[in-house]
């Protein structure tokens, strides 16, 4: 996430919280950024190696119904959500970097076309597969998935406007939001590995009709939208020192959560799937 302006750190701002926030959140990136570049790796070499290798039924491990013969447009509408999602996933962290804005404001202005058309492209991939075969999970899954397409559009539209007309910080909000959700691919499967192993499947079905499954519809990005705008009314000058304080607590937590799902997935799941991948 954005981090405050170095201004802000003074003697007193030990005292109210600021320079832990400000820490706490440098943090927090560091650790995403890392862990979505894995997974954006990793959706990019499994699913379009699965192309590659004419596999597409690897698609269905995760979700199942993802691919089938009789439908090619569903199959190309999530194939352009898998791959502009794999490039946002790469690109999000890079585009929060200050120093990059700062020093090299053309590279961030390319590579923020770039990740906003990806954003839009995956929202409308998602979407598309979403009108064309509806999901697996049925209703409830339909439509947390849809208002997760129709949130990521908006975002999107909403940072590119307000930076063409150079409205930075607002812009700088709306990218927060933006990358808020762009992450939930990742969180979304984050969460699930969790909770098979903490909880052996429960309330889990295999059609995605379980309460757990219901919960994930919306659980995966609405919470992410809340922890953004807890952050940006805490790095605001007027925030009170509890704000703050509440906001650097949930970001820490957020970084070791993080951190250990890294490695959890990266060991089980991501570079055990990209080796299968190209042996086969």
């Amino acid at each position: 996430m954005a981090v405050p302006n170095a201004e802000l750190d003074t003697p007193r701002a030990g005292l109210n919280g600021r320079s832990a926030l400000r820490r706490v959140s440098v943090a927090l990136v560091a650790t995403v950024w890392l862990s979505t570049a894995l997974f954006g790796v990793y959706i990019l070499i499994y699913y379009a190696g699965a192309v590659a290798d004419r596999q597409l039924g690897d698609w269905n491990a995760v979700l199942p119904r993802l691919y089938e013969r009789s439908a090619p447009t569903a199959t190309a509408s999530i194939g352009l959500h898998f791959a502009a999602g794999g490039v946002i996933l790469m690109l999000g962290c890079i585009q929060l970097s200050r120093r990059l804005r700062d020093r090299h404001p053309a590279v961030h202005r390319g590579l923020g076309r770039v990740y906003l058309a990806a954003s839009f492209l995956a929202g409308i991939g998602g979407l598309g597969f979403i009108l064309i075969k509806g999901t697996v999970g049925g209703p409830v899954m339909s439509v947390g998935f849809a208002g997760y397409g129709i949130a990521l559009i908006f975002c999107a539209v909403q940072a590119y406007r307000n930076a063409r007309a150079r409205r930075i910080e607002i812009h700088e909000a709306w990218a927060l939001r933006l990358f808020a959700l762009a992450i939930g691919s990742w969180l979304y499967r984050m969460y699930y590995g969790f909770w098979f192993l903490l909880t052996d499947r429960l309330a889990h079905t295999e059609d995605f009709h379980g309460g757990f499954d219901r919960v994930m519809a919306f659980f995966f990005w609405v919470p992410n939208l809340i922890v953004v705008e807890l952050y940006l009314r805490a790095r605001r000058r007027s925030s009170s020192a509890i704000t703050r304080w509440a906001a650097v607590v949930l970001l820490a937590v957020a970084t070791g959560f993080v951190v250990l799902a890294t490695y959890f997935f990266a060991v089980e799941f991501w570079f055990p799937a990209m080796a299968g991948r190209f042996a086969a």
